[in-house]
């Protein structure tokens, strides 16, 4: 499939992500996104962020080809709910849902894919953690991983001092706990043109998707705190 009209949306951060973008041969116009930083209300929000989208863009659910959604990583309840709205549009129309991670949607707009150059991503994990992936040329070639801020900046050290790493994206402040001195993030939480993107070249190839899975790379918080509960009664 060489265009058509593509969903995308990504709930791995605290924003809530949604929008309608047109592929054609493999570049992304973006007719409609809303973003909306509300960690709490996911699941209120969602549906009614790409209901304005469609229509907004003057898109009939009936017009879409695909849906990409951002698989994390990120937090458990977040995931679930842009993962259970994808899938439910993409079975309900009868067109193939592909997943991303969306520390690649953030990678596509940290900068230039150029041979050679390196990109840093780098959301918060909470916990006093971070999930982060390092790119190289537009290809991931580290991670997705979820470790304290201060192993990044010790394993990418020799990278940042050197110059090597020419654009980041993400959190700010997270990227500055992993040891990034440079200029701010090109953008803090995934796009539509990122998420699309990410999977554009599956999508262009009329790939049969993965089954969505969800990167938590951690238990859930519950299941760590029943863990501890445990642990601490024997």
């Amino acid at each position: 499939m060489s265009q058509g009209l593509v969903l995308a949306v990504d709930t791995a951060t605290d924003s809530v992500v949604a929008g309608v973008a047109e592929l054609r041969d493999g570049e992304v116009r973006v007719l409609a996104e809303r973003v909306v930083a509300d960690h709490r209300r996911h699941a209120e929000l969602l549906t009614t962020l790409v209901a304005e989208c469609l229509a907004e863009s003057g898109t009939a659910r009936t017009e879409l080809t695909a849906v990409v959604v951002g698989c994390g990583p990120g937090p458990f309840t977040g995931l679930r709910v842009g993962m259970a709205t994808g899938a439910a549009f993409a079975d309900g129309l009868g067109i193939p849902a592909y997943g991303v991670c969306s520390l690649d949607a953030l990678a596509v707009d940290a900068g230039p894919d150029d041979a050679g150059s390196r990109a840093l991503v780098v959301t918060d994990a909470r916990r006093r953690e971070v999930y982060w992936a390092l790119y190289e040329g537009g290809r991931r070639v580290r991670g997705p991983e979820v470790t304290a801020p201060a192993v990044v900046a010790e394993e990418l050290a020799p990278d940042v001092a050197g110059g090597r790493i020419g654009a980041v994206a993400g959190s700010a402040a997270h990227l500055e706990l992993a040891g990034w001195t440079g200029d701010p993030p090109a953008t803090g939480v995934p796009t539509v043109r990122g998420v699309v993107m990410a999977a554009a070249a599956d999508i262009v190839a009329g790939a049969e998707p993965e089954p969505l899975v969800p990167l938590y790379l951690r238990r859930p918080d519950a299941v760590e705190q029943k863990a501890r509960r445990a642990g601490a009664a024997r």
